[in-house]
């Protein structure tokens, strides 16, 4: 079983870190959220370990993606949101665009 913590997968995102536990590889940070229970994690320290995480109901579901897989997957939530214009998140996620994969 999974630790969440204080995990809550509807929470605004951007008004603070979120962290879950792996069983693994410990303490993992939420990079972005990518649709309604699908959001990309990395490990707190190395960031080179990227997960998919999805919420079903009561349990996480981790899924380990590459580095060039969770560059790209960023990459297609910049560019949507720079189509939607929601550019207190956008500027958020460009930071750390540039501080995860620069």
């Amino acid at each position: 079983m999974y630790d969440f913590g204080r995990y809550n997968p509807h929470s605004d995102w951007m008004s603070a870190e979120t962290y879950i536990n792996h069983p693994n590889f410990g303490l993992l940070f939420r990079v972005c959220l990518l649709e309604d229970s699908r959001e990309l994690f990395t490990t707190l320290y190395a960031q080179r370990l990227f997960f998919l995480v999805t919420v079903k109901k009561e349990d996480l579901e981790f899924e380990p993606i590459t580095r060039s897989d969770a560059r790209i997957l960023l990459d297609n939530r910049l560019r949507s949101l720079r189509r939607s214009g929601q550019s207190p998140e956008l500027s958020q996620l460009q930071a750390i665009y540039k501080q995860t994969f620069q």
